[in-house]
């Protein structure tokens, strides 16, 4: 049945399901302990329990590769089934019926993208056919043997032949105005506006369907036959394929198992098709871009370890640089990245056929761990055995591990550039935090006093004049003081006033701004309560980020569980990417009572603010002029700070 579903059914579906009652039958040796229920991860192979559901959120997440969601999300993923059939599925089970937005635009709209998938699946019928029975079909059928193809290969992946000429695929399947505008929606197509004609976009080449998660025809890859340019051209985007979440080869690797281990990522279509003849069914290629985060994402959800194919030559090392790059923020603990290079003038098809399947799968198992070739590239241009090199190679890795979520590996990563630059971990802990989201350097006190360097304009005279007080006896900030308080805590460290709270022994590990995210996803009524400060909009960092999100989603759904709230969110990429986030920071912290969370709040909110306070006087301080309005500004804000502090301390 064709149109939306609307929202309030979707709540209400959720409200009815329990999450349990989906999981078991699909989650091996699950039972209940304590509060949750734990088993084995459908998603990754593993011997003891990591999986864990609560009945209560109705949210279930794996600590060992990272799955989380709700009953709409597990059904997705372990089933291979788009949104509207996870509902229709769900709906089942519960006994309702599925209500649709009927409404004349809906009903076009889906209309259209069927016809679309029906036009696209004629195409590669149409292509396939005439590599079979076109009489100037022997160029292909040679340049396919002469790779080494099989035909049962090429059935496999539904290769064809698109012939010469302008208008073989228009002729065929254009049979009126309305069909030939729905071949140039689907990228098979190219309207010339000046003649206002259309032709077809894929002329004398080998075909390469490209297929979704269901299987369903929805670009197509060509493969040039002569000397025309570009040598492989892809389908344009379109409302059935957009190129940097799709890969090539993806449907066939699940399709031949359902279990797969490991993919993985080569650069061309005859690669994966050659790497399946030869009994390897687990090669993925992007599709005329890089390997971008949405694609590892989404590979890591199915696998838990992705090998990055490359040649031995230069723009193979660059390519896997790049690669390695897009990796970091993505790997995460049960997850593996490895890269194999090839030796020069070799591709995996090529290579597969001269030395054998077992010859190449010994290549992939020795493939270089993520780990060995970040380190290893970076060493490369660095001198170790110099100060200047270590500390240039420090500034270069820093960075790049800073960009990595929290986990063993980032730990391990960091002892180890403590080994190469002779660097102790106390050093370098001012920079990263090894057990929480990386937050920038807290802002150096700015303490003005008769030895400070004053900038231009900003004389003694200003001073006495705006600030008449000399300084506060523990924390304050002053602006002529000679000696640093006696007492200052850092604002990174927080103690609540609430003594009653059950709390995990790494809570203390949370930053400010997970503290209010795992207020606010226990308790979302509080969301009324709580104002995001001014100041906030300063800090870049993803927490401030999913805060502020989470604030003005729980303002106009203050109702909403956090079911439903991962229900609205995976609609959304951006949104979607933080689900995982949002599951662990509200595991990792219990609160007893609303009025221990109303406590909880201020104290944390009072914590973020102060930083966020700090970091602003740091950057007006660190200006070479300050104006009126800057002074005044400062000193605005130092008493502002001085403010929180005594309220804090209260």
């Amino acid at each position: 049945m064709a149109g939306r579903i609307p929202q309030h059914f979707i709540d209400d579906l959720l409200a009815r399901i329990n999450i349990i009652d989906v999981l078991d039958g699909r989650v091996q040796k699950l039972k209940r302990t304590g509060k949750n229920y734990s088993g084995l991860c459908p998603f990754h192979k593993e011997k003891t329990p990591s999986f864990t559901a609560n009945q209560e959120k109705q949210f279930y997440y794996c600590f060992g590769c990272g799955a989380g969601g709700n009953a709409l999300g597990f059904l997705m993923d372990y089933e291979n089934l788009n949104f509207p059939e996870a509902v229709e599925e769900l709906a089942k089970t519960a006994g309702m019926d599925v209500p649709r937005d009927d409404s004349p635009e809906q009903r076009e709209k889906d209309q259209q993208l069927k016809q679309l998938y029906d036009l696209l699946e004629a195409a590669a019928q149409f292509y396939e056919e005439q590599l079979r029975h076109n009489h100037n079909r022997s160029e292909a059928i040679d340049y396919l043997k002469s790779r080494g193809l099989s035909g049962q290969a090429a059935k496999a992946f539904s290769i064809g032949y698109a012939p010469s000429g302008w208008d073989n695929l228009l002729t065929k399947l254009g049979s009126d105005e309305s069909q030939i505008k729905l071949l140039e929606t689907a990228g098979l197509l190219i309207h010339n506006e000046e003649r206002d004609s259309r032709y077809d976009r894929f002329r004398n080449r080998i075909m390469f369907p490209i297929r979704d998660q269901r299987g369903r025809t929805i670009a197509f890859g060509g493969r040039v036959l002569g000397d025309d340019k570009p040598k492989y051209l892809n389908s344009p985007e379109t409302p059935t394929f957009h190129k940097s979440r799709e890969l090539y080869g993806l449907y066939e690797a699940r399709k031949h198992s359902s279990k797969l281990e490991k993919l993985i990522i080569v650069e061309g279509y005859m690669d994966v098709v050659g790497l399946a003849q030869y009994g390897i069914h687990y090669a993925v290629a992007t599709l005329g871009t890089a390997t971008t985060a949405q694609h590892l994402e989404r590979l890591f959800k199915i696998v838990p370890e992705i090998i990055f194919c490359f040649d031995g030559d230069n723009a193979g090392r660059e390519a896997a640089m790049r690669a390695l790059k897009t990796a970091l923020p993505v790997i995460e603990d049960g997850k593996e990245a490895r890269f194999l290079f090839l030796p020069e003038g070799e591709d995996p098809d090529s290579l597969v056929r001269q030395e054998g399947t077992e010859s190449f799968s010994d290549r992939l198992n020795n493939a270089q761990p993520l780990s060995e070739f970040f380190f290893k590239s970076y060493a490369e241009n660095s001198d170790l055995e110099s100060m200047d090199g270590r500390a240039r190679f420090s500034t270069e890795v820093l960075p790049a591990i800073n960009s990595m979520r929290p986990s063993l590996l980032q730990q391990m990563m960091l002892d180890r550039i403590c080994e190469l630059t002779h660097l102790s971990l106390e050093q370098i802990q001012t920079t990263v935090n090894f057990h929480q989201s990386v937050q920038p350097p807290a802002a150096p006190e700015p303490a003005f006093n008769e030895n400070t360097q004053h900038s231009p304009g900003y004389d003694n005279h200003y001073q006495d004049d705006y600030y008449p007080f000399s300084q506060d006896e523990t924390d304050s900030y002053t602006l002529y003081d000679e000696t640093p308080a006696p007492h200052k805590p850092s604002i990174n460290s927080f103690t609540p006033r609430a003594t009653n709270l059950n709390r995990k022994p790494h809570n203390t590990e949370l930053s400010f701004a997970q503290k209010l995210i795992a207020l606010l996803l226990h308790y979302p009524k509080l969301a009324a309560e709580y104002t995001l400060p001014d100041e906030l909009q300063i800090i870049e960092e993803q927490d401030i980020k999913i805060l502020t999100q989470l604030v003005h989603y729980y303002n106009k759904h203050p109702d909403s569980s956090l079911g439903q709230l991962v229900v609205d969110w995976r609609e959304d990429e951006a949104l979607a990417n933080t689900i995982v986030q949002l599951y662990e920071i509200s595991t990792s912290l219990e609160i007893r009572s609303e009025a221990d969370a109303r406590i909880y709040l201020k104290d944390a909110q009072h914590g973020l603010e102060l930083k966020a306070l700090e970091i602003e006087i740091s950057q007006l301080q660190k200006k070479a002029q300050l104006n009126s309005d800057d002074k005044i500004k400062l000193v605005q804000k130092i008493q502002k700070l001085n403010q929180l502090k005594s309220i804090n301390r209260q």
